[in-house]
């Protein structure tokens, strides 16, 4: 789905950023793509189908729903896993997005995805970029997107409230759980499908440009123009 550029540029204002990885901050969509493929062709499913459905959720998740009855799906998520680790060829980032990580606070950015601690720590020293302090993964919470809690429990390890955040996403499960969540979400890149009312879209960060303000009571605040 084709997304016209904005015409003019608009500004959002938030306390603390939560960034989505695969597709967001990181393309890794060969490797992804690669290892899902694989996994359809051996049980003669339909990769196409598995893709389109996968992406931003967690692999347990897909695993659940396309497995064939009776696998072992612990076993097969594990599986895959591994496979994703092993593979780091054409990991690269997203435009802009090494730049924008760099500039912002530290302790005002969090990761939020749906890969665990081992495999978010690969691809994003795959892709060169530096690893938030504060990162959601996987392996930290119960429900995977589209469910709110990664978003919500990185909000509240900010020590902000929700309507104080401000989400990038590029999966329709990542940004189904940002606007869940009650915080606002920007899309990012070709792959967020239709988009909800009142979210935004971005490219790439090429064009976005971030300011940091702090008051005289030290109340920080970081807009966006996008």
């Amino acid at each position: 789905m084709a997304i016209p550029a904005p015409a003019v540029p608009r500004t959002l204002t938030c306390r603390a950023v939560l960034f989505d990885m695969d597709g967001t901050l990181v393309d890794s969509t060969p490797v992804v793509e690669q290892v899902w493929s694989e996994f359809a062709a051996r049980y003669g499913l339909d990769a196409a189908e598995i893709l389109r459905t996968s992406h931003g959720v967690q692999a347990i998740d897909t695993v659940r729903r396309f497995a064939p009855a009776g696998s072992d799906l612990t076993a097969l998520a594990a599986e895959l896993g591994a496979m994703e680790r092993v593979r780091t060829e054409g990991i690269l980032p997203l435009p802009g997005a090494a730049e924008l990580l760099s500039f912002l606070p530290g302790n005002a950015v969090a990761l939020v995805t749906s890969a665990d601690r081992i495999l978010a720590d690969i691809r994003m020293e795959a892709a060169g970029l530096a690893m938030p302090a504060t990162a959601v993964t996987a392996d930290l919470i119960t429900h995977g997107k589209p469910h709110p809690e990664g978003y919500l429990r990185a909000a509240e390890l900010l020590g902000v409230e929700p309507a104080d955040a401000l989400i990038f996403e590029d999966a329709p499960a990542g940004i189904a759980s940002g606007l869940a969540a009650g915080i606002r979400t920007v899309g990012v890149g070709p792959t967020t499908g239709p988009l909800p009312d009142g979210v935004l879209h971005i490219r790439d960060y090429t064009s976005v440009r971030a300011t940091v303000q702090t008051d005289d009571a030290g109340f920080r605040t970081i807009s966006f123009r996008l």
